[in-house]
């Protein structure tokens, strides 16, 4: 059974990490999506500045072998216009995957030019019946 630690972890969540073949070319494709720069580069990484204050910044991190599945973790972005964030996307080289909704929740899958998916979620219909 799981048990909590009994004490944290010293530190905190600096990065998540996107293994990728074109670290470059994601870190354009992200700093447009986020509105951030290029914090740093060092190595085989590109790392984006946190689009908040003391949030976890994205980290790009060349690797040599291709995404093959599905994601096993990915960013949900709540958004506030899902037709506007869509478009965006798609303008900056993404692509659209998949969609679902489930008690008035709508959530758009998109991936980004090297096919990582990630989530536009529009709770605007949240709590509805939906029609049913």
């Amino acid at each position: 059974m799981w048990q909590p630690l009994a004490m944290p972890l010293p530190g905190s969540l600096g990065h998540l990490v996107v293994d990728c073949a074109d670290p470059d070319r994601l870190a354009a494709f992200w700093c447009e999506m986020l509105g951030v720069e290029v914090q740093s580069r060092w190595n085989q990484y590109v790392i984006l500045a946190p689009h908040q204050e003391g949030a976890p910044g994205l980290a790009f991190q060349q690797v040599p072998e291709a995404k093959t599945t599905k994601n096993r973790i990915h960013l949900d972005f709540t958004v506030d216009d899902l037709a506007v964030a869509t478009e965006l996307i798609l303008g900056a080289g993404g692509s659209q995957v998949d969609q679902h909704e489930q008690g008035g929740v709508i959530a758009r899958i998109m991936a980004d030019p090297e096919g990582n998916e990630f989530c536009l979620v529009d709770l605007s219909g949240a709590g509805t019946d939906a029609g049913h």
